[in-house]
């Protein structure tokens, strides 16, 4: 498993473990442990009745988004733990157009939530996400809650 630091692996794993990304064409730009940048394409395949991006879209990049985020930030976990979400929050601001792009921020510490999981707590991490236009508008912001499920 790659070191806490290197997260170059995060972006291949995505695509291979959930084949939604690839069906979906989701391709990553900045990935580290506590922020992933992701972008959906602007495909008519993906669109709703007013011609942007479904909203069922819009929360599939969202959500893979912050995924990443908690890949890249609990590798070091991930041979003893499933992450799994527990909720999310939506908010659809303004309608998307063309291509759009998430960004997704760990809101604490992942030291904390490893010290939670050690500690024999099942952990709850929040990941905060912002999704903007092709023109950098917010369109949708997000929050989706996760969990550390431990393996038996």
């Amino acid at each position: 498993m790659p070191g806490m630091t290197d997260t170059s692996w995060v972006a291949a794993a995505m695509a291979q473990t959930v084949p939604w990304v690839r069906t979906a064409g989701i391709t990553f730009g900045e990935v580290t442990a506590e922020r992933v940048e992701c972008r959906l394409p602007d495909s008519p395949d993906l669109h709703n009745h007013v011609g942007g991006p479904h909203a069922a879209m819009i929360f599939g990049l969202g959500e893979t988004a912050s995924g990443a985020v908690g890949l890249a930030a609990f590798s070091s976990a991930m041979d003893r733990v499933t992450p799994l979400v527990v909720r999310s929050e939506i908010s659809y601001s303004r309608l998307a157009r063309g291509p759009i792009d998430a960004v997704a921020v760990l809101d604490r510490p992942a030291a904390e939530v490893l010290a939670e999981l050690d500690g024999g707590t099942r952990p709850e991490f929040t990941v905060s996400v912002t999704i903007t236009d092709a023109e950098g508008r917010e369109t949708t912001s997000m929050t989706v809650v996760w969990t550390l499920r431990p393996n038996r």
